[in-house]
């Protein structure tokens, strides 16, 4: 459904340590996915974030996520601290044939963008009919039998 691994997130990583741009990259934000029943949730956790600044994209089973959270300090203001990261976040998320990514949908609440991706119809189990001496053993789910050869 989804890979488990990222291989850019570790290439990402090495070059911001190389070339000292941590600063000016966009960085990544935590993200928690889980199934329930026939749907595939993902939350990802933007505090802060302005729900206007999120932008979603799905490009070849890739899912996109960007969003961007902006100091509120005043000018003239000391900073006394500055801990929070500001700036560009972006998080890849690689999605499998077996999700509908046509019907995706995107709710923010409490910093806390979910995503939630249904599992598609091709990648849910079926029933697969049995013939034995031109007998039906088993019903697919939902249909009627039909003798063999017939409505051909």
């Amino acid at each position: 459904m989804l890979m488990r691994f990222d291989p850019f997130r570790g290439l990402d990583r090495l070059a911001e340590e190389l070339t000292g741009s941590a600063e000016r990259t966009p960085r990544t934000f935590p993200m928690d996915a889980y199934r329930r029943g026939e749907d595939v949730v993902l939350l990802f956790d933007l505090p802060g974030v302005d729900p206007q600044s999120i932008d979603l994209t799905v490009d070849q089973h890739v899912l996109t996520v960007r969003a961007e959270r902006r100091s509120e300090r005043e000018d003239g203001a000391e900073v006394l601290a500055a801990e929070r990261p500001q700036g560009s976040f972006v998080r890849r998320v690689f999605l499998g044939d077996a999700l509908d990514m046509d019907r995706i949908s995107a709710e923010y609440h409490n910093g806390v963008l979910q995503l939630t991706i249904p599992v598609s119809e091709r990648a849910k189990p079926r029933k697969i009919e049995v013939a034995a001496d031109g007998q039906q053993q088993a019903q697919p789910v939902g249909q009627q039998s039909q003798p063999v050869g017939a409505g051909t």
